[in-house]
Formats: C-alpha cells, structure tokens, sequence
C-alpha cells in the first residue's frame, strides 16, 4: 500500500507490487506484504532476490484477466505454450508465503465450457495464458502456508532451480482447464514437497527436463511426502517431456483421489529415468473422456519414442533439427505398499524389454471394479509411435515389452461391477525375468 496499491479488484497493482520487490531486494532484502481484507489485482511482475513475498490472511493477489499484458514466453523462443504472469530469474533467497490466495484468474483466459473441460481459445503466436509462478535458475526458494488457486496453464513451474521446500500449500485448480498442472520441476534438483492438497486438471506433480531450458541439467534428489492429489491427467508423473537424466526421487505417503491416472512415468524423449521409490500410496483412479491422457492406470511405467507431430509445438518436441526422437531406459523402478482402486490394471511397457528394466512391486494390492460409464478395455501410450490407445483385456497387471519384473506380496481383487473384458491377474508379452511370489488372486465373482 505504501507503493500505491489499491485494494479494489479494479487498478492493476503490478508497478506498485514492483516497487516495493525492487525497494526490498536494492536494499538487501525484506518483506513485501500484501495486507489483510482486500483484491489486488495485478498484471505480470517479477519477484527479485533477498526477499519474503507475504499475501496476509484474507488478502489476494488476482491475475489480471487481459490477455493482451501477457506477453512473455513461458518457454523463450518456443512462444505457443502460454507466458508468465509471476516470474524469476537468477533468483536467491526468496520465500513465498503466508496465509491468504494468489489466484491465477484462469477461466478468465478460457472459451466455452464443455461437459468435462474448457475450450481452448485459438491464437496465432504467442498463446497469452499465464503460467501463474514461473522461477528460472533459483536457490533456496521456498514456497509454504498459501492457497494458490485457478491457473490458466501451469501453476508452480521451477526452472534449473536447486534447494527448493514447498511446504502446506492448497493449490486448488478448475479440473477442467487442460494444461492446468500443479508442481512442474523442470531440470530441478534439491527439492522437498511435503503436506500439500493439489487438485489439477492436469498433472499434480510432474518432474521433467524441458529442451528450452537444457542447459540447466538433470533432474535429481526429489522427495514429496504427505500430499493427497487428485487429477483429470496424473496425479504423479515423470516426464514426458525428458531430454536430460531424471533419477534419485522418494515419493511417500501420498493419497490419490479421483483421478484419471494414479502415477505415470511417461518416457518419450533420449533422457533416462532411474532411481525411482513409490511407497505408502492409496490410489483411486477413474476413467475420463479422451480430452485427457490416461484411461485410469493407477500405476504406468512406459518408454516409448515420442509420436512425429505436425502440432504447434512439434519443432520443440524433438533435438534441434530433427523430425524425430529416440527414448531413454526406465530402470530400478521400485513400488511398495500401494493399495489402489481402479477401473484399470498397472501397466507396463517399452519400444523395446530393455527399455523398461528392473521393475519392483512388493505389496500392491489391486481392486478391479467399473466405476463409470465410460467405455474401458485399453491402455494409453500416447504420445508415442506405437499404437497410442492400445485396446486389449484389462489385467491387473499388463507387462508389455519389459525386462526383470518382480511381482512380490500382492493380491488381485474383481470388484462387484466386472464387465466382460475384464481379463487376468496378469498378462505378459514378451516379458523376459519376470519373477512372482506371493500373489494371491480372488476368485471371479
């Protein structure tokens, strides 16, 4: 307020929010409050090293719904996947907090509303949804105590960051809005994410090494636990998008909720995936409409060469250069203790059984039962060159084109709706070294 904010829902507070950040940061750092009990509605600013962004109890921050301020790639020179409302760069020392709501503003941005999404208006170059927080090259970042709400693309998008806690966020998205992911961690390492509530129509949290931003390296030493979720795409994804080395990550103590897919890795580019431990996880997964990629898998582990596109951003998609891609190994894969509900069975497959490797579950313990509507007996692997919607019986387990596979202290249970293409326990083509024991199977109803 001391830099001329106004608290009306109507003046765009961005230079007055700029001033106080650039005043806090010029003198060695300080808290710059938003204040109890108002809107401050407000276009694109940047946040500055050394500082606290504070929204108090009852305060909001509110994205301007103009769609001509946008104008800043969210991704540099690759300018259709949306721009940046809240940025960064080169960044130290920043805590974002407090008690109140930065709202994204999102369905300000969207076309008309359909049953289960929102229409995606055209554009020419420059898509103008905002991402809502995007950070690139940041250290000791924190992001704790907020409801952060109702973004137009991705919401949490960190860049090359290292040592970052987000702790005690509500991120409250419209599960409509496509695009609209939760927590991306782009080429990011040091990460804690801990005791949050996301609902996103889009992924929850996803780990990813994007090609704009490659120079930023892996993605490495992540851990998120004590979070509950609920997606119209993944609820916990790595990749698809994955140019680099994705490995050293412990996800547990986690809930899913009605969501579409449970946990995805989702390998389509050169980058590896490694390293990987799921544990002390209750997954309840649903089918949606194909708007949305996954057809309720509460566990997918796949590798496969990204499908050649003639998309907007199909020149992105590939290394610089090329009209098509290979893709990296799975490996050392570990599952543990996950009990899930769902309308589809674990699948698991790769171009090629040396692609996915070394594949763990020990205490899964899978209910098979039809919840919705909406027509099941496939498994998705789009985006990828084989067939993207594979239409098969559903096991609880579909091991297709992987290599060392150990099924351990698990059990099968068929659900009271079971409809016909409801089909094995488990189903293995071309799976070499898989190895099952302990798993008990109920009887068919």
């Amino acid at each position: 307020m001391n830099f001329g904010a106004v608290a009306n829902s109507q003046n765009d507070n961005a230079k007055a929010i700029q001033k106080a950040i650039d005043a806090a940061s010029a003198s060695g750092g300080g808290r710059v409050v938003v204040p109890a009990g108002g809107v401050y509605m407000a276009g694109p600013f940047d946040l500055k090293s050394n500082i606290v962004f504070e929204v108090e109890v009852n305060a909001w921050v509110l994205a301007n719904p103009d769609e001509k301020i946008y104008t800043k790639s969210a991704f540099r020179d690759n300018k259709g996947e949306g721009t940046i409302w809240i940025g960064g760069e080169k960044l130290q020392n920043v805590t974002i907090c407090g008690a109140g709501t930065i709202d994204g503003n999102g369905i300000s941005f969207m076309g008309a509303e359909l049953d289960d999404s929102y229409v995606l208006k055209p554009f020419q170059v420059i898509d103008p949804r905002p991402h809502l927080l995007t950070i690139v090259g940041g250290k000791n970042i924190r992001i704790r105590d907020l409801t952060i709400r109702n973004s137009a693309y991705w919401t949490v998008h960190l860049i090359g960051c290292d040592d970052v806690a987000i702790d005690n966020i509500t991120l409250l998205n419209s599960l409509k809005v496509r695009n609209s992911d939760g927590i991306d961690l782009d080429h990011s390492k040091n990460v804690r994410i801990s005791n949050c509530y996301i609902e996103s129509g889009d992924d929850c949290i996803c780990l990813k090494n994007r090609r704009e931003y490659e120079e930023f390296g892996v993605c490495e030493n992540i851990v998120v636990s004590n979070c509950t979720m609920t997606s119209r795409s993944c609820a916990i994804k790595i990749g698809s998008e994955n140019m680099d080395r994705i490995s050293h990550v412990l996800i547990n103590n986690c809930i899913i909720k009605k969501s579409n897919r449970g946990i995805g890795i989702q390998n389509r580019d050169e980058g590896t995936v490694s390293d990987v431990i799921f544990s002390n996880i209750i997954i309840d997964s649903h089918l949606f409409s194909d708007v949305w990629w996954g057809k309720a898998e509460p566990i997918y582990v796949t590798a496969y060469r990204r499908a050649k596109g003639n998309n907007k951003d199909a020149g992105w998609r590939f290394p610089k250069g090329q009209t098509e891609g290979r893709v990296g190994a799975v490996n050392n894969i570990y599952f543990s203790n996950i009990k899930c509900v769902s309308e589809n069975g674990i699948y698991v497959g790769g171009e090629t059984a040396e692609m996915v490797s070394n594949i763990v579950f020990d205490g899964i313990d899978i209910t098979l039962n039809k919840t919705t509507a909406i027509a099941g007996g496939v498994y998705d692997r789009r985006p990828s060159q084989v067939e993207g919607l594979l239409k098969v019986n559903t096991s609880a387990f579909y091991l297709d084109n992987a290599n060392h596979i150990r099924i351990s202290n698990s059990s099968v249970k068929w659900g009271p709706d079971r409809p016909p293409y409801f089909g094995k326990a488990v189903e293995k083509k071309q799976v070499s070294d898989l190895k099952i024991d302990h798993l008990s199977v109920a009887p068919k109803p």
